[in-house]
């Protein structure tokens, strides 16, 4: 089930995904960062958070979180609960944010994934989306997918 992020009983739960799956693949952040942790609240605060769930009631199994910046849908977290990888959860997530930016009128996704965590370069690259730059003092690659115009979309 995908549905948008309860601040109340998600947000635990959402930090510890970052702090397990996201922060230790970053070349620039260090899983024990209290100023980067306590920032994360904040930046769900500043878009929009989908989260899937395996139940109506269940704690969130994955989440994707993004902002629409002028006509650029920016997704900067996407994770998947490694017990629930190859599930399609994340490829949903993806489809439900795309559906998002496409209603905001946004043209193009953009997103970096940092050097080493191939396994998200893979997942990316499958869905469409193109290697653009390399960052070489943050170790990621910008990866960017236009947005279709759609009359009818799914996901929003």
């Amino acid at each position: 089930m995908i549905r948008a992020r309860k601040s109340r009983t998600d947000d635990n739960e959402l930090v510890r995904l970052v702090r397990t799956e996201l922060i230790p693949m970053s070349y620039t952040t260090r899983p024990h960062d209290a100023h980067t942790i306590g920032e994360i609240p904040k930046q769900f605060r500043r878009g929009v958070t989908y989260v899937a769930t395996r139940s109506k009631f269940g704690p969130p199994v994955a989440f994707v979180h993004f902002e629409v910046i002028e006509a650029t849908l920016s997704v900067d977290m996407l994770v998947t609960h490694p017990e629930h990888r190859g599930f399609r959860f994340g490829t949903t997530l993806m489809a439900h944010a795309e559906a998002y930016g496409r209603a905001h009128h946004c043209h193009i996704v953009r997103l970096l994934i940092d050097r080493i965590n191939t396994r998200a370069q893979h997942f990316y690259h499958k869905l469409g989306y193109q290697t653009v730059q390399f960052y070489p003092d943050l170790q990621c690659y910008e990866l960017q997918k236009p947005l279709a115009p759609s009359s009818a979309s799914n996901y929003c």
